[in-house]
């Protein structure tokens, strides 16, 4: 019986990604994804036949998935991080609706959330929230809310999707709305190419995190009221009574 697989690949390499997507990929006969993701994949499995769709066409990539499973082959739908958090698992239930073919699995993998943070030190120990500031898919002024009200919150604060070609002030729209509750030297941190040729860490405040320049391969951390730097490390405290 043919199987589509929706597998979160993490940040892309092989040694963070889990034995399941690995088992997964090895598994298909079609691999199907954003070209950028794709590409990642092509070296150690450069056997299967790929499929590939441009940014911003989710809903087509997600129909050919799910044709191509249709059609007897046991198909991948590759997603960077986790194949639910902004991922394509929500997208593909929705397109399947109540059908009970083909088949589905959904595989987790490493958001950027996970791995960024592993990369910085322990920027999340305590509660979180993870907002992303792209706005073709969500009104800038429900974003605009939310990140007030993880402020408000003192929650540590992730952003996805911080700036682009199209919407390069974006990240700093979003600390002037969070500046307007947060103090200037809150801790914050961007991590880039996470896990990926040219991986970086960067250590700020968040004044200073209002002009950085950000891209699509930043993931973008802000500290609560207890995070500080440790070694070098971003770290926010659980609260453990016996420290």
């Amino acid at each position: 019986m043919s199987k589509l697989f929706i597998v979160g690949i993490g940040p892309g390499n092989y040694e963070n990604m889990t034995v399941r997507a690995d088992r997964a990929l090895a598994e298909a006969e079609v691999i199907i994804g954003y070209h950028v993701y794709v590409d990642l994949l092509r070296g150690r499995w450069p056997d299967k036949e790929y499929l590939t769709t441009p940014m911003t066409k989710e809903t087509e990539r997600c129909r050919m998935a799910l044709d191509e499973a249709k059609n007897s082959k046991q198909v991948a739908l590759v997603c960077s991080g986790d194949s639910g958090v902004y991922g394509m698992a929500g997208l593909v239930l929705e397109l399947r609706g109540e059908d009970t073919e083909p088949e589905v699995e959904v595989i987790p993998g490493l958001s950027a959330c996970i791995s960024g943070a592993a990369l910085l030190g322990a920027p999340l120990t305590h509660d979180f929230a993870v907002i992303s500031l792209s706005d073709r898919l969500t009104e800038w002024e429900l974003i605009e809310k939310r990140l007030a009200s993880a402020a408000d919150a003192d929650l540590s604060i992730v952003l996805y999707n911080p700036a682009s070609h199209g919407r390069p002030d974006h990240l700093k729209k979003a600390c002037e709305i969070l500046l307007k509750t947060l103090p200037e030297d809150r801790p914050c941190a961007v991590a880039r190419n996470i896990g990926r040729e040219g991986e970086e860490r960067f250590f700020m405040t968040l004044a200073e995190l209002r002009d950085f320049p950000a891209d699509m391969f930043c993931t973008v951390f802000i500290g609560n009221a207890h995070t500080r730097m440790i070694g070098g490390n971003m770290v926010t405290p659980r609260g453990y009574r016996n420290v």
